[in-house]
């Protein structure tokens, strides 16, 4: 595995560090006035989610791993636990539902997702970043309202609140950003 200096982590590097996996959440570079600039690192744990955070000067080396990515097909929860195939092998595997975090109800069943691998482990699975749902419930149109940056509330299908254009309306199907969890675009 490559080693990199301290100053060279980036957000959402993966490093092997107290003999654990870690992924960089947030790098800070720090210049006191007094003393050697260093990286402030917040990391968090990739195995058991919790959060470290920690100093790294220029001439410390850190190993930094790649994690292999695989596309994966979701097919079904049970008690808590997503399972995932693999569309060439057919090898299924169990993630923890709470690793996709608040994003979980974007999940669809039969979507493609990419799950990181280290050694065989699966260790985190990302959704895709544009993902297509119908509004359940919206506000009626209101008369003379411009579209000069106004959104109003709605309801997804799957229970998730977004603002919406005026010209959104029920039943209507749109395109979500699952990073930002925002209306992007009309399906």
């Amino acid at each position: 595995m490559p080693k990199i200096n301290g100053n060279e982590i980036r957000p959402g590097n993966v490093l092997e560090h107290n003999d654990g996996l870690w992924v960089a959440v947030k790098v800070d570079h720090v210049k006191p006035g007094k003393g050697g600039a260093f990286a402030q690192v917040e990391m968090k744990n990739l195995r058991n989610g919790s959060k470290l955070n920690e100093r790294f000067r220029s001439a410390d080396k850190v190993e930094r791993v790649r994690l292999e990515q695989k596309d994966m097909q979701f097919l079904y929860e049970s008690d808590g636990m997503l399972t995932f195939m693999d569309t060439e092998t057919f090898d299924q595997v169990e993630l923890p539902a709470d690793i996709l975090g608040d994003r979980r109800p974007f999940l669809q069943d039969g979507m493609t997702i990419v799950v990181e691998f280290h050694e065989h482990e699966a260790l985190s699975a990302t959704l895709p970043q544009k993902v297509t749902c119908t509004i359940a419930e919206t506000e009626p149109v209101v008369k003379g309202q411009t579209a000069a940056n106004s959104f109003k509330p709605a309801v997804l299908d799957n229970g998730v609140r977004v603002t919406v254009p005026p010209f959104v309306g029920p039943g209507e199907a749109i395109v979500v950003n699952t990073e930002t969890m925002e209306y992007s675009e009309r399906a």
